[in-house]
């Protein structure tokens, strides 16, 4: 049955399709952003100090669970799988505690020569920070290329309990990296910004290279499986005031718009996430015909007004979610929050096509007790203010 057809009820998955495609529901979907709460397996389902704020999510919210197809070899972790190939090239890992930390360094051997990585955990802290990058210089990325490419395999045999969990709950979200990001994520930023105004020919030519792979695996992923939604990250980091809007028209435009036309021919929706200054670069995101933007944070983070998000938007047929930003749940009132849910329902209910989402999701352990009743009071106001 159609997600708008007048005889079915109103279930999350219902609603947040509604939203996707520009449509009105019975209230505006709440959604908990990287907390999915109808996923067992999901981090924050498996955190004591996380499960009564996880039990509310579940009872009162519209959910995404994100999940992607497994690789379908063995051979390497998902941090090992190296540029998007499963060339078995030889990684060599070593991981030491450094206080409460674990540091982990590892060392690439490929045909150019070696490449070093470090990345550092905290069991305190849902994150982890890259100490150093694979590449430092454009001789190291030359180095990283000369690893053959290997298109991935993907194995789905973890749906039915993905699907199976979530029912008429809320929709099935995988996650893909547009060829520009995962040029840029080879270096450090400052280094990477260097490297894309000082060697723009060369910055060119790899992200070029690495679009081929994004395709051929994308393809791959999606002869394997197609699920709801497909969220493509990367876009901010070309965005103003990083880069001009010419390099984000150059750089992220042509291949998301390639990534969301294959998405859409296979059946699925495609939403775009990019944090920061989006003002002069909108009209391209809608250009590249993603079925939704997020978190579109609001001034100072951002620098446009969600009304004013939500008017472009709605004009070319592009959902919005969020803008209820994290800082605010971890650090205000209450009586805050629920004054800010209210502001941001009076910008972008009108209408639907909009899903009220935080910007980010906590990452401390345990769960902090304020976060957790601004979380409540979020989705509190969101179910009074929404309808």
């Amino acid at each position: 049955m159609d997600a708008n057809s007048p005889n079915q009820t109103w279930t999350s998955r219902r609603r947040l399709l509604t939203a996707l495609a520009c449509g009105q529901s019975d209230r505006v979907p709440i959604n908990t952003y990287e907390m999915a709460g109808r996923n067992s397996r999901d981090w924050y389902n498996n955190q004591p100090s996380y499960r009564a704020l996880m039990d509310f999510i579940r009872a009162h919210t519209d959910c995404i669970t994100n999940w992607n197809p497994r690789a379908a070899t063995d051979r390497y972790t998902c941090e090992e799988r190296f540029l998007s190939s499963d060339y078995p090239v030889e990684i060599e890992s070593r991981t030491e505690e450094i206080g409460p930390c674990r540091r982990t360094t590892r060392i690439c051997h490929t045909p150019k020569g070696d490449l070093r990585c470090v990345a550092q955990t905290d069991d305190a802290v849902y994150t982890t920070w890259q100490v150093e990058h694979w590449c430092k210089s454009t001789e190291d990325v030359d180095k990283a290329l000369s690893v053959p490419y290997e298109p991935a395999t993907y194995d789905a045999s973890d749906l039915p309990r993905v699907h199976a969990e979530l029912g008429e709950q809320g929709l099935v979200m995988a996650s893909v990296g547009d060829p520009a990001y995962l040029a840029a994520e080879l270096m450090s930023f400052q280094d990477f910004l260097v490297w894309a105004f000082d060697d723009t020919p060369h910055f060119a030519r790899v992200v070029d290279a690495l679009a081929e792979r994004v395709m051929e695996n994308l393809r791959r992923q999606l002869d394997c499986c197609v699920v709801d939604m497909y969220r493509i990250v990367g876009p901010e980091y070309f965005a103003p005031p990083y880069m001009p809007p010419a390099m984000f028209e150059r750089f992220v435009v042509p291949h998301v718009k390639q990534m969301v036309d294959l998405i859409h021919a296979r059946g699925g929706k495609a939403r775009l996430h990019c944090h920061g200054k989006i003002a002069r670069v909108l009209d391209m995101i809608c250009d590249t015909g993603v079925d939704g933007l997020d978190p579109c944070e609001p001034p100072p983070d951002g620098d446009i007004e969600l009304v004013e998000v939500k008017r472009r938007c709605f004009a070319r047929g592009v959902s919005v979610w969020g803008n209820l930003e994290l800082k605010l749940l971890e650090q205000c009132s209450p009586e805050q929050v629920r004054a800010e849910v209210r502001r941001v329902m009076e910008q972008a209910k009108d209408s639907g096509g909009f899903v009220l989402m935080p910007t980010a999701a906590p990452i401390n352990i345990p769960l902090s007790p304020k976060t957790e009743a601004n979380y409540r009071a979020f989705i509190e106001a969101g179910l009074e203010f929404g309808r």
